[in-house]
């Protein structure tokens, strides 16, 4: 009989030991898909003593995984880029109540919401070829539909999150019908079909396929720090314009994440999280990505982003985004903007 009790204590010892094993290490399912962060999951792993467990892939493939799962899923956190596919990882219900002082404390209230958090942002920007259009002719989103740049416009396709996004965004300020007309004039302008993505569309207007596109500002300054020939040339052709300055500002969109419901490892998922808050977690985003950190306390070492100079961005909420993501798709639908 006297062996019960030493079996009991060394049984909760070995439970003790596996639940303290169990803080150590976080199960991170990320659909970014950046070779700088890296440094950003060593850093955390090296200050924590928190080994991260990585898994990536496309957002719908992990988010069709997790719900898969269900309650047995090993996932702490959700790490994706762009407001509608967190959205929609809110709306399948994958994600836990967020609450965090040190988030509340360091990133705004417009770019968080009651269970995701932004960590970075990029700004939704013009470039046009300097040969071919005038920067005062291109100066707000609104200009991109003017008939005057009929056969000029260039994009990927409207069912790409970016696009749904600015969408989105101009629904938010400018109401459903403005935001269909604009659509409509955007289709007016094609140069060509939507196709490929935002590097896409920087080369068709360096090499004057289109005059002028939209793309996301990182892009820009990937190319802008890149030392091949090809790259520099490109840069050289092409002028870039902060959007609707006078106005909403310019459209910007995030990475971010969130901690998954059923995870195994709360404490050490928002361990993560507020991690990503830090200043070198920021710099990281900044310098190694040519995003713009979160939180404004930051110092920026990013030649690139400095050389884009200051900007002001649209404070829309980052739950309006996501709120018209399916409107937008319609919307685009129905201009025949593919």
């Amino acid at each position: 009989m006297k062996l019960i009790p030493a079996l009991i204590a060394a049984t909760l010892a070995g439970l003790g030991n596996t639940a303290l094993a169990q803080d150590k290490v976080l199960n991170l399912y990320s659909a970014r898909h950046y070779q700088t962060d890296e440094a950003l999951y060593a850093n955390f792993t090296k200050s924590s003593g928190i080994k991260i467990n990585r898994i990536e892939g496309k957002e719908d493939e992990l988010l069709e995984r997790i719900k898969n799962e269900g309650s047995n899923s090993p996932a702490d956190i959700f790490l994706t880029v762009d407001a509608a596919r967190l959205a929609k990882a809110h709306e399948l219900g994958l994600f836990a109540p967020l609450k965090s002082t040190t988030l509340e404390k360091r990133i705004p209230a417009h770019l968080r919401t009651d269970d995701w958090a932004s960590f970075s942002t990029r700004a939704r920007v013009i470039v046009y070829n300097k040969s071919k259009v005038q920067a005062a002719d291109v100066q707000t989103y609104a200009d991109l539909a003017d008939p005057k740049l009929k056969g000029k416009f260039c994009s990927r396709s409207g069912s790409h999150p970016y696009n749904l996004s600015l969408m989105a965004s101009v629904i938010s300020h400018e109401g459903e019908a403005k935001a269909e007309q604009w659509a409509r004039g955007l289709v007016a302008n094609f140069a060509r079909s939507p196709k490929g993505g935002d590097t896409d569309q920087i080369k068709a207007v360096a090499a004057g396929e289109c005059a002028v596109a939209i793309s996301n500002s990182y892009y820009v300054a990937r190319l802008m720090r890149s030392t091949k020939p090809e790259d520099i040339k490109i840069v050289e052709q092409i002028g870039v314009v902060w959007p609707n300055q006078a106005t909403t500002g310019t459209h910007i969109n995030v990475s971010g994440g969130g901690i998954l419901k059923n995870a195994p490892n709360k404490d050490a998922a928002i361990k993560f999280l507020e991690y990503l808050a830090s200043d070198d977690a920021q710099r990281y985003f900044a310098d190694g990505n040519n995003e713009w950190p979160v939180v404004a306390s930051v110092k920026v070492d990013n030649p690139a982003l400095s050389k884009l100079g200051k900007f002001s961005a649209d404070k829309l909420p980052v739950n309006n985004l996501a709120m018209y993501q399916a409107k937008a798709q319609i919307i685009f639908d129905r201009a025949g903007f593919k």
